[in-house]
C-alpha cells in the first residue's frame, strides 16, 4: 500500500494484554501506511452524545450558535478523521456479547445525517464511500459471526450505513477455551501483506 492513511481506533479498555490492541499493531503494521491516526478511546475519551450535542446536530449550519458550534467541534474532527482515511482498523473487542461503551460513543458523535449519511426517497444513503474497513474483533468466549454476537453484526451494519462497504474481520474468538484461535487471526492478517 503506497500513499495511504490509516484510522486506527482501539476501543479496548486495557492498555496491557489486549489482543484487540495486540492483532490491530499487527494489521497496521501488514498495510504498510505512509500515514497512521490513532484515536484510542481509552486514552482519549470520545463523550457521550447529550440533549445539547443532539440539538446543535439538528440545527442549521448556518443557525447554529457559537455554543452549538463548539459542542459538534470534537464529533467534527472525528468525521474529519474517517474522512481522510483510506483506511479504517478498529479494534473491537467483544464486551457482554456487544461493544464496549467507549466505541458507542464514538459511533453516537460519527453518525450523522447530512453528514456521513443522508436521507433519501430510497432510504438512507452513506456519504463516506470508497474506504475500507478491517475489523479487529477479539472475544474470550462469544463465537464471531455466531448468534450471540451482536458486536461483529452492529459494526458492518454502522459502516455499511455511512457507506463503507468493503468491510474485512480479522477474528480471535473463544480465546479463554482455545488460546491457539489467535493463531487463525496471524494468519488472516498474514494474508493482509500478500494483497
Amino acid at each position: 500500500m503506497t500513499n495511504k492513511t490509516v484510522l486506527r481506533i482501539d476501543s479496548s479498555m486495557r492498555t496491557e494484554g489486549s489482543i484487540s490492541r495486540e492483532l490491530s499493531d499487527k494489521v497496521v503494521s501488514a498495510l504498510g501506511a505512509d500515514q497512521v491516526v490513532t484515536n484510542d478511546l481509552l486514552l482519549t475519551p470520545v463523550p457521550q452524545i447529550d440533549e445539547q450535542w443532539i440539538g446543535a446536530n439538528f440545527t442549521p449550519l448556518e443557525q447554529r450558535s457559537a455554543e452549538q458550534n463548539e459542542k459538534l467541534s470534537l464529533s467534527n474532527e472525528l468525521v474529519a478523521q474517517l474522512d481522510a482515511a483510506d483506511v479504517i482498523v478498529i479494534g473491537v473487542p467483544v464486551y457482554n456479547f456487544g461493544i464496549p461503551a467507549a466505541l458507542k460513543a464514538w459511533v453516537d458523535n460519527i453518525c450523522r445525517a447530512g453528514v456521513t449519511f443522508q436521507y433519501t426517497e430510497n432510504g438512507p444513503q452513506g456519504l463516506l464511500v470508497g474506504k475500507r474497513a478491517i475489523l479487529v474483533v477479539a472475544s474470550a468466549g462469544v463465537p464471531i459471526d455466531s448468534p450471540v454476537d451482536f458486536a461483529t453484526p452492529y459494526m458492518r451494519q454502522l459502516l455499511s450505513f455511512i457507506g463503507i462497504t468493503n468491510v474485512q474481520i480479522i477474528e480471535a474468538d473463544n480465546l479463554m477455551s482455545d488460546p491457539k484461535q489467535i493463531d487463525q487471526a496471524n494468519l488472516q492478517i498474514a494474508q493482509l501483506q500478500a494483497a
